[in-house]
């Protein structure tokens, strides 16, 4: 099927994006299911998809080293509201790059309170990194969030809705508004979403929002990109299911070997001897309960190859997302030095992958792969100085005065007490906003002379690795992924 793609990602009727894809391409850790990666499988006629996270940082530091290969600038002169590119460049972009050791220009942190620059550069970023994995074919290209991360939400969905975006995946929450949301957008009217503040009344609603008429005045409106919700529970799909104005267009239901956060076990937290969250019965999807609801469903969690995916298919699934197979694939984001040492790991079958039930500052488990010299080695964790710059996962919280502050369990341990926090809730936190830009090449270079050491997030699921590198042993690439996974149905 043909499909034409204008400036901004528009179709021509009977589009592709009708036709469920077989793959899903997960959305790996920050920048590393980037716009290369996204694009590639695109290509190959999967859905590729780029992390949402942080995309307003990762545009600026990429314009301030200079832009190299002049990706972002090619990206930012499409933007359909020129004043905002034009601004946005004059104060990020550096020719040639910033010197070695110069530390980045800061970027506004996520609040409640109105920022128009803040909001212009996450419309942008997003923008970018949409219409950057869209590039050059007409394949369909999605975009993952963390609905932990409400207040960049609204901008974020509106900048890839206006890039084009095919499809808006989120998990890490429950996202009951994303539909709302999505529709509200398509039609130009202002959308929002509820704000959790901790300690507010029951009844009290906090929300933040973007207008599209203040944004973008007098643009068409974008089109509605079909929503996925990232699950682990046959509660949650029911519950979102329930209405039409929190279902969804399908699910990713994830078990809990998939990469980045997961779902911490139903009822009270065990731990193994390596202090591991401990899975059980409770914790598995119905499928046939969640297939009764009518709509296309992808499993995820150790399905990268053909076995995973006929399995996937004989339950009644559309298919599988797979991350950490294309997470280590040639066009993934991973900084190449990186990439060579855990594939390096794997073939002497030393590479481990923890899930640290302490490790993110949300409070889900999060997966850590134990390489040295990383944020997972506790001496380097131990030399980080605690602070919290970036914030993109901290948590609002209401003050004694009534007004909103912000903390993090990352941050320096008297600061967070201060602010109303539980001193045991420090214990074991990590900074994963600075680690997981550093693990991209993205990592700040403080004025004091210290360099953010990266971290790396993999899936547990590693034995597909071993069959990959006897066949690629120069390294595998996205397509070769693909045609693992899809075997005799089209596979790269």
């Amino acid at each position: 099927m043909t499909v034409t793609v204008g400036p901004t990602g528009d179709r021509s009727p009977g589009e592709a994006a009708n036709e469920p894809p077989m793959v899903i391409q997960g959305g790996m850790g920050v920048g590393v299911s980037g716009h290369r990666l996204a694009n590639a499988v695109a290509r190959a006629g999967q859905l590729g998809v780029v992390s949402g996270v942080a995309l307003d940082l990762l545009l600026a530091r990429r314009l301030q080293q200079g832009d190299p290969d002049g990706a972002m600038r090619r990206a930012v002169a499409r933007f359909p509201v020129p004043e905002i590119a034009e601004r946005l460049l004059d104060r990020y972009f550096v020719p040639g790059g910033l010197p070695e050791g110069r530390s980045y220009r800061p970027v506004p942190r996520l609040g409640l309170r109105d920022n128009r620059h803040r909001t212009e550069l996450t419309v942008l970023g997003n923008f970018v990194e949409v219409s950057l994995a869209k590039e050059g074919h007409d394949g369909v290209v999605g975009i993952n969030y963390l609905e932990k991360i409400q207040l960049a939400t609204p901008a974020a969905v509106y900048g890839a809705m206006l890039a084009g975006v095919d499809y808006v995946l989120m998990g890490a929450g429950i996202p009951s508004e994303i539909p709302a949301l999505l529709d509200a957008l398509a039609e130009n009217r202002p959308g929002r979403v509820s704000v959790t503040v901790e300690g507010a009344a029951s009844g009290q609603r906090h929300s933040i929002g973007v207008d599209p008429g203040d944004v973008a005045p007098g643009l068409a409106p974008p089109r509605r990109p079909k929503f996925l919700a990232i699950v682990s529970a046959t509660a949650l799909a029911l519950y979102l299911n329930r209405s039409p104005a929190t279902r969804p267009d399908g699910f990713v239901i994830e078990g809990p070997v998939a990469g980045g956060h997961s779902a911490p076990p139903r009822g009270r937290l065990q731990l193994d001897e390596a202090g591991e969250p401990v899975y059980g019965p409770r914790d598995e999807v119905d499928l046939a309960k969640v297939s009764a609801l009518g709509l296309p469903f992808w499993l995820a969690g150790g399905r990268a190859d053909h076995d995973g995916f006929t399995r996937a298919r004989a339950a009644g699934a559309a298919g599988v997302q797979v991350g950490t197979a294309f997470a280590l694939c040639a066009e993934s984001g991973l900084s190449p030095d990186l990439k060579q040492r855990l594939l390096d790991d794997a073939a002497e079958e030393v590479l481990e992958v923890r899930n640290d039930p302490r490790a993110s500052p949300t409070g889900f488990p999060f997966k850590v792969a134990q390489l040295p010299g990383t944020v997972a080695d506790e001496r380097v964790a131990a030399a980080r100085p605690r602070l919290c710059d970036l914030s993109y996962l901290r948590t609002p919280y209401l003050k004694d005065d009534g007004a909103v502050g912000y903390r993090c369990p990352s941050e320096p341990v008297d600061d967070y007490v201060r602010k109303g926090g539980a001193v045991e809730e420090t214990e074991g936190r990590r900074c994963l906003c600075n680690g997981l830009l550093a693990t991209i090449g993205l990592g700040q270079h403080r004025p004091d002379g210290y360099v953010e050491a990266p971290l790396v997030t993999l899936g547990q699921d590693l034995d597909f690795l071993r069959d990959l590198q006897e066949r690629h042993p120069g390294g595998h690439s996205a397509a070769d992924v693909l045609a693992r996974i899809l075997g005799g149905e089209g596979g790269g």
